[in-house]
């Protein structure tokens, strides 16, 4: 194996890392909130820290083999789309600690609701990243794009929790700061789903060499 390739995968490697701990980080946060307990939510923290550490890395990483290699056609696209992948992980992460802050602040407040619809939200925001590097792996267009279709059901899920919690608040059925908190993490469930869309298009931009940004059916 040439060094350049075995570099290719080892960079890879580091991403689909970065990917793994953004999942465990939003899903541990949201169980923190379905459980009501901040024992799930204790090592989110610490995940950020390495999911930190990765983004320094992989971004040292591919510019060293840019300027080292020059890279040519769909290998320098993976290396261009590994570095904005880089920089979606790691807001992801930042996004997955602002939910477990949230939910901390949860703990010490009445509760709202059954919070089905959030953890049911999760769900789908966790496959989104899951599917985005899977595609990645796999260099396949139809999983990609499915990602895209799938940030239009969070998109309206998000839409749904806002309502459903204002009208609750108005109607003075719920502690309006227990609901403000929730609508905040459905919120950056929301960003973190906008952030797994862009790694989907990425994929895409590195599997055709499209720009696809802002035309998800091209």
């Amino acid at each position: 194996m040439r060094p350049f390739v075995a570099e290719l995968d080892e960079l890879q490697n580091k991403i689909l890392e970065m990917g793994g701990l953004v999942e465990t980080a939003i899903h541990e946060s949201i169980r923190g909130l379905a459980e009501r307990s901040d024992a799930p939510i204790s090592n989110i923290w610490r995940i950020e820290e390495r999911i930190n550490q990765l983004d320094i890395e992989v971004d040292g990483f591919a510019l060293r083999m840019i300027a080292l290699h020059q890279p040519v056609a769909k290998d320098l696209r993976f290396l261009t789309a590994t570095l904005k992948m880089n920089s979606d992980l790691e807001r992801m992460g930042d996004l997955a600690v602002n939910i477990a802050q949230r939910v901390l602040s949860l703990l010490g407040k009445p509760v709202v609701k059954p919070v089905v619809d959030i953890p049911e939200m999760s769900k789908i925001v966790e496959s989104m990243v899951r599917r985005s590097l899977d595609a990645l792996v796999q260099r396949d267009e139809a999983m990609a794009r499915s990602v895209l279709l799938a940030d239009d059901e969070v998109d309206d899920m998000k839409r749904a929790v806002y309502q459903d919690l204002m009208t609750m608040v108005e109607q003075g059925q719920a502690n309006a700061g227990a609901a403000f908190d929730l609508i905040f993490i459905a919120h950056n469930l929301e960003r973190i789903a906008d952030h797994a869309t862009n790694v989907a298009e990425d994929v895409l931009f590195m599997i055709k060499g499209v720009d696809i940004r802002h035309h998800h059916m091209a």
